[in-house]
């Protein structure tokens, strides 16, 4: 049977064995546990230094894919859509050349001089076709008073004549005196062709000019769509040529062009 004082002293000296191994071992291994836990320390810390580095690495990243993929998609949209500004582009391109080789005229007004005029009707301005505003392209030919259509299509066909007077009211005339204001003043479109022995009347227009005052000035606009032929003529008929006024080409003109 053991005694049992001795299995007390036994535990006894184990104890101060462990507590003197302790004692002797105690420095080294507080060390040991300073640098593992300031290793831990580094490591938290270059981790958390590292993090926003790699935010904003990944966020470039990002934004660099989709800014590629957009330029890609503008590119793409420019390609589908090249194709149908450029066609589109080159109709209105030759639509505009084509415009451009139509047959036209624009006359404007010279001083004109009283000439025989045929009975019924009334008498034939001349005008200028070459010199100022004045032009004829594209086989529009201008003469003796008549504008030659040269080929058959729908021409815009446009004149304003000016007229000015200065006398006394209408109505108002002594005897012997000449009548310079007269009641009305007429402009009349006339076409000729060798296809009708006589010119036919395209468009006209009347003006009463009695109540304008005595220093009277006038304007008279006509303009409209016709079908012509080849070898029409156009000419412009007023009631009274020496009240036209010739002062200013952009007053008193005439012109047409095809459509």
């Amino acid at each position: 049977m053991a005694d049992p004082e001795l299995g007390f002293a036994e535990t006894a000296s184990m104890e101060m064995l462990s507590a003197e191994s302790c004692g002797r071992g105690g420095p080294k291994a507080r060390a040991q546990l300073g640098a593992r836990s300031q290793g831990v320390r580094c490591l938290l810390t270059c981790c958390l230094l590292s993090l926003p580095i790699l935010t904003a690495l990944t966020a470039y990243l990002l934004v660099s894919q989709l800014w590629a993929q957009g330029e890609d998609c503008v590119q793409f949209q420019q390609n589908v859509r090249e194709p149908r500004f450029g066609l589109s582009h080159q109709r209105a391109y030759t639509s505009l050349r084509g415009d451009r080789d139509k047959p036209r005229a624009h006359l404007t007004v010279v001083k004109q001089t009283p000439t025989q005029h045929l009975k019924n009707q009334f008498p034939a301005l001349h005008w200028e076709h070459e010199l100022g505003l004045a032009f004829t392209k594209n086989r529009m030919n201008y003469t003796n008073k008549f504008l030659v259509i040269p080929e058959s299509g729908d021409y815009f066909v446009y004149s304003q004549i000016t007229f000015r007077g200065t006398t006394s009211a209408c109505g108002n005339i002594s005897p012997g005196r000449q009548q310079n204001k007269p009641d009305s003043i007429i402009v009349v479109i006339t076409k000729v062709t060798d296809s009708y022995p006589e010119p036919s009347q395209l468009l006209t227009g009347t003006k009463s000019v009695c109540e304008i005052s005595s220093n009277w000035f006038q304007p008279l606009y006509l303009g409209a769509m016709f079908s012509l032929q080849e070898g029409d003529k156009l000419m412009v008929n007023v009631s009274n040529i020496s009240l036209v006024d010739y002062t200013k080409e952009d007053k008193t003109f005439f012109g047409a062009f095809l459509l």
